[in-house]
């Protein structure tokens, strides 16, 4: 991403529902006794009758990733506890689509599922990044409906357990004294958003020759990670939940997280890459987008149901359990946000040299 990072300001939106002057609280009444609860039905249906729409029978989310990925993450996630919370007429399939850092799965949508309404797509700032390199065929930020983001998480650089790199810095001076030194491997495409961490943060360290530095691409971030773990390669670029199964496991070691400041909970001893002198802030939001053909009362009914579950203790634990940050728009905000990265990526790609 760009280090003017837009998680700088986040904000939750929260809608609150409005109570007649003089009515008695529905928690009240529960508790009293006067108010039986809504079954799982009950509650569709009083969700389905905000809206003119309501999905039929299963939906799908599409994982433009292989398993594992943070693509994947997400759509399985969210899947689970919509079905959970009852939020859904049926349960949700992940449907895994990989390839092009989500052009297959971008392309695929606007071609052969542009008005179908049953279905999610996951997307984060890589689908932003190559998008604003022009990296998907015939792509346009206008082409599917942005909904929703829920999250933000932090990118990292992390090495094998027994690699001889200790710190960030340790790593960056040895790609200043020979660019061919350290080989990054990560889950997205040359050039995306994974690639494009490792070139700030070595532009910011005063390495010149940028297109110099070797980084090899695969099809998710847990490929990725096994590949540095079977010592092929000696780092790794990617997210926080693609890094976390490993680093609990021993077999990972983070050196750094592209955060403002240190992550809570568990996080809480990993450096910064800032407080190491390297100022670049990388977050990956977290969301979705609808195909482009979806109408405003579908797209509605995504966003009321998203922002449910966005809203339930159950969604907060799978925030903190993967490292993710609050991150949450949807609407017009989210539409001048995601123009505005767009362009943004568009700009520093330029100055890179990636296009």
């Amino acid at each position: 991403m760009h280090a003017t990072s837009p998680a700088r300001h986040p904000f939750s939106r929260r809608k609150h529902s409005r109570q007649r002057t003089g009515a008695l609280p529905a928690a009240l009444l529960l508790s009293l006794g006067l108010l039986a609860p809504l079954s799982a039905n009950a509650a569709q249906e009083e969700q389905n009758e905000q809206t003119d729409f309501a999905p039929q029978g299963k939906t799908e989310c599409i994982a433009p990733a292989k398993p594992g990925g943070g693509w994947d993450f997400t759509c399985r996630s969210v899947a689970r506890l919509l079905d959970e919370q009852n939020l859904i007429p049926a349960g949700m399939q992940t449907l895994n689509v990989p390839g092009a850092s989500g052009g297959v799965a971008f392309a695929h949508v606007k071609s052969k599922r542009h008005a179908d309404e049953q279905v999610i797509v996951a997307a984060s700032s890589a689908t932003t990044t190559r998008l604003g390199q022009h990296a998907y065929q015939d792509g346009k930020v206008d082409d599917v409906r942005w909904l929703m983001t829920l999250g933000a998480d932090y990118g990292v650089i992390a090495v094998a357990e027994d690699s001889p790199y200790q710190s960030l810095n340790e790593l960056l001076a040895a790609m200043q004294a020979d660019p061919k030194a350290v080989r990054f491997a990560g889950g997205d495409v040359a050039g995306g958003f994974d690639h494009l961490k490792v070139l700030m943060a070595a532009r910011e360290a005063g390495i010149d020759n940028l297109r110099a530095l070797p980084y090899l691409a695969y099809d998710s971030g847990s490929v990725a990670i096994t590949q540095v773990m079977g010592g092929h390669l000696e780092a790794f670029t990617g997210d926080m939940t693609e890094a976390r199964g490993f680093v609990e496991s021993g077999h990972l070691r983070l050196l750094a997280v592209f955060s403002e400041e240190r992550l809570p909970g568990q996080y809480s001893d990993i450096p910064t890459a800032r407080e190491q002198g390297i100022d670049v802030v990388a977050p990956n939001w977290r969301g979705f987008y609808l195909p482009g053909g979806a109408s405003d009362a579908a797209f509605d009914w995504w966003e009321q149901t998203l922002n449910r579950m966005a809203e339930t203790p159950e969604w907060q634990q799978v925030m903190q359990a993967n490292g993710l940050m609050p991150f949450h728009k949807s609407g017009k905000a989210l539409d001048r946000f995601i123009t505005q990265q767009v362009s943004d990526v568009e700009q520093m790609s330029q100055e890179l040299g990636l296009q």
